[in-house]
């Protein structure tokens, strides 16, 4: 399961012209599952977003997660992160798994995370999404968890 995880003051995701996810403070994670992963690698990512420790204590240092600021999670599924550009210009997506696959492992995700930690807001599977995001520092962490 790859990610990438940005700390925001704010972020929204639009499908139509229409809020569809809102959240303040907290992560913005674009989610990409791959061909082989589980629920497992679900589980895993949720709880390295909920313990990931890139929010600043008191001296400043990326040293509190996001429970411990009492932040939000927007979940967007971002199967481009998949993306093999090794071979021309025109980027390769059989990295990321099949839509059936991927909408389980997301909606997986989602659950989880649900189930773990509040607020937590979506975009919509395989939506045409508009997201909009303050990213705050900029803190942008990849994940890639196999």
């Amino acid at each position: 399961m790859i990610a990438l995880v940005q700390r925001v003051s704010s972020a929204r995701v639009e499908v139509a012209g229409k809020t569809v996810g809102a959240i303040d403070a907290g992560l913005l994670v674009f989610v990409c599952a791959e061909p082989t992963d589980t629920v497992a690698q679900a589980e895993r990512l949720v709880a390295k977003l909920l313990d990931l420790r890139i929010f600043g204590d008191d001296a400043g240092k990326m040293n509190r997660s996001v429970q411990d600021i009492g932040g939000a999670l927007l979940l967007v599924s971002q199967f481009t992160l998949a993306a093999d550009t090794s071979r021309g210009n025109r980027p390769g997506f059989s990295g990321a798994a099949p839509p059936e696959l991927g909408r389980a492992l997301f909606d997986e995700v989602l659950r989880i995370a649900r189930d773990r930690h509040a607020p937590v807001a979506a975009g919509v599977f395989g939506a045409d999404m508009q997201v909009h995001l303050v990213n705050d520092g900029p803190v942008t962490i990849p994940l890639h968890l196999r």
